[in-house]
């Protein structure tokens, strides 16, 4: 099958499918006659593979080992579950940092009056304003 058919057959886009085979994440295709790249069920099957990763937000580096080990048929599977806890506490860590990031601005949004008046907490805070305020006014009260 041509890219186009390949990139359909796995639900990846024709782009990426070079992409992947760019970086080795997909062995380089066979060529036709005319020059135009092949793939056969077996690639489908790897870019499949590499799409659902994708979508479990594993890196390009991950998936590079995650693909060594599942080619690998004498692997661990102890290398497989550290690859994906590892993943795990990646994930953990930037929903801490996302769900930081929200109640602080859902604070903000909070203290904004959201009426006729100018003055806005959350700008104050976007541009650093409210900081700079409250080292003004500590140094202040430290004097």
């Amino acid at each position: 099958m041509n890219i186009g058919e390949a990139a359909s057959a796995s639900g990846v886009s024709p782009k990426m499918v070079r992409y992947y085979e760019s970086i080795g994440l997909l062995p380089p295709a066979r060529r036709s006659a005319s020059g135009y790249r092949e793939y056969g069920a077996g690639d489908v099957h790897r870019l499949r593979f590499v799409r659902r990763a994708r979508d479990f937000g594993f890196s390009m580096a991950e998936i590079h080992d995650l693909l060594a080990l599942w080619m690998d048929r004498s692997r661990s599977s102890k290398d497989v579950k550290q690859i994906a806890l590892g993943h795990v506490a990646e994930l953990d860590a930037k929903i801490r940092g996302l769900t930081a990031l929200r109640d602080s601005l859902a604070h903000l949004a909070g203290t904004c009056h959201g009426d006729g008046r100018p003055e806005c907490p959350i700008l104050d805070d976007l541009d650093g304003s409210a900081a700079r305020e409250s080292r003004a006014g500590l140094a202040t009260v430290l004097r």
